[in-house]
């Protein structure tokens, strides 16, 4: 199999801190504004980068040392954040992202568990595995299992299955989002493929907890007001915080 190699002594070239500046385990989202929200989980939370946006802040829970991080919109600019992240010593991954649900039955708030991420051949991820090959785009199945119990026993109302990662957020037209629910596809989304592929390849853990934002079937959506979730993400990253506290412990 034909992938890109990376040098292991490459110096990260966006995230400009030390290895002591991170967690081992890193809670990665999209958008600064939901990470510095969700810093607030954090005991004595200190940004230790916002280089090219990449905001990074690092504090405890309990008493381990973990990261909140941006990763921005779109596969690009993400495996950046994942590949650095890995460069310096990171080994658990989890993405809290938002999502478009496809199902009339998934609505605004609900949550979804990533257990696959399906993708178009190419792209970002192309350029790890050769445009030719389809990669099995899958998340650690120990973590996400743990992850979604944990999640079910406190929220009820959670659903898991597989999820489309676009490379192109408005080009999900009708007959897009018509074909990728006769797939039994959950959602849309822009990131998880691609964490999971550089998780296997660079040996990382790696899950992805969605919460849904807007419905493509109703057309109802607050995704232009994110804060209207601010606390279903915080109560959700809580959960993400103790399953790798004791997870990794």
């Amino acid at each position: 199999m034909w992938c890109l190699e990376i040098d292991k002594f490459i110096k990260p070239l966006h995230i400009k801190v030390s290895p002591e500046d991170l967690g081992k385990e890193v809670i990665v989202a999209g958008d600064p504004g939901r990470v510095k929200i969700l810093s607030e989980l954090l005991r004595e939370p200190r940004l230790v980068n916002e280089y090219r946006g990449y905001l990074i802040y690092t504090g405890y829970f309990r008493d381990k040392k973990m990261s909140i991080a941006s990763h921005g919109i779109g596969g690009a600019s993400a495996a950046i954040l994942f590949e650095e992240l890995a460069m310096l010593g990171v080994r658990t991954i989890v993405r809290l992202g938002s999502t478009g649900s496809v199902r009339e039955d998934i609505d605004i708030g609900d949550i979804i568990v990533v257990e696959g991420s399906s993708y178009f051949i190419g792209g970002t991820i192309g350029m790890y595995t050769g445009a030719s090959m389809a990669y099995a785009a899958t998340p650690d199945l120990e973590l996400t299992y743990v992850l979604y119990n944990e999640l079910k026993r406190k929220f009820g109302r959670v659903y898991r299955g597989i999820v489309f990662s676009s490379d192109s957020f408005y080009a999900e037209n009708k007959e897009f989002i018509n074909r990728v629910r006769e797939l039994n596809i959950l959602s849309l989304e822009m990131e998880c493929a691609t964490l999971n592929t550089v998780g296997r390849l660079r040996n990382i853990k790696t899950a992805c907890v969605l919460v849904v934002s807007d419905n493509l079937i109703k057309g109802s959506t607050v995704l232009d007001q994110l804060q209207k979730l601010s606390d279903r993400f915080k109560e959700v990253a809580e959960v993400i915080l103790e399953v790798l506290y004791s997870y990794s412990s």
